[in-house]
């Protein structure tokens, strides 16, 4: 590890130990941090997968029901039964912090409560496959929008990750290496300076106590 470009003084060497010690610190915050992120995004991303799993089925059963619809009823009665509908959805966007991400929140609300309100057809004149479709899809909407929610939450999480191994990486192999090779540089350095200069005093004393003999 090189070592820094800088004059080995005691004071240097002061500033050098403030600042290996807040390094130091600072990297223990940073693997924790780390740690703890790659927690939470573990969870995330096992809950991510059993959601997906669930999408995908709801998904696919309301389209092999809208398919078995499409074929019993024709495409102007299937387009004037959802022309109109009667429930409203509104979703609410919303940030939460964690461990210093914004990661986004959904908050999905329904303009009533009744599940019938989901139909906006008579069944008179419709299939029950057509129910089975909008019943699905009804039934699929909230696991969506967590999906989504979750996927984004993942994608903040993992840069975040990134970022954060990469910082503990440069304190870890870089900055802290260099700190103590540097450390270690000027304390040699003082101490062979300190070895001179007792050394250069006690020629100085000896020459002195022989002149004053000679004197």
């Amino acid at each position: 590890m090189a070592v820094m470009n800088v004059n080995p003084t005691r004071m240097e060497l002061t500033n050098l130990k403030r600042k290996l010690v807040t390094a130091r610190r600072g990297h223990k915050l940073l693997k924790d941090k780390r740690d703890e992120l790659m927690r939470r995004f573990l969870d995330m991303v096992r809950e991510n997968k059993a959601l997906r799993k669930e999408v995908e089925e709801g998904v696919k059963k309301a389209n092999v029901a809208m398919s078995v619809a499409r074929c019993v009823m024709s495409d102007k009665a299937l387009d004037v039964a959802l022309m109109l509908p009667t429930q409203e959805m509104h979703l609410d966007v919303t940030e939460k912090n964690v461990m210093s991400v914004m990661i986004p929140e959904f908050d999905v609300k329904f303009r009533t409560a009744n599940e019938h309100d989901i139909y906006s057809y008579g069944f008179a004149n419709t299939s029950g496959d057509l129910d089975t479709a909008v019943k699905a899809l009804s039934d699929i909407m909230p696991k969506m929008i967590r999906l989504a929610e979750i996927e984004k939450s993942c994608r903040l999480m993992a840069d975040e990750i990134e970022k954060t191994r990469r910082r503990v990486n440069a304190l870890e192999h870089v900055m802290i290496p260099q700190y103590e090779e540097t450390i270690k540089y000027i304390t040699m350095k003082l101490d062979e300076n300190e070895r001179s200069t007792t050394t250069r005093l006690m020629k100085v004393k000896d020459m002195m106590l022989a002149k004053a003999h000679n004197y």
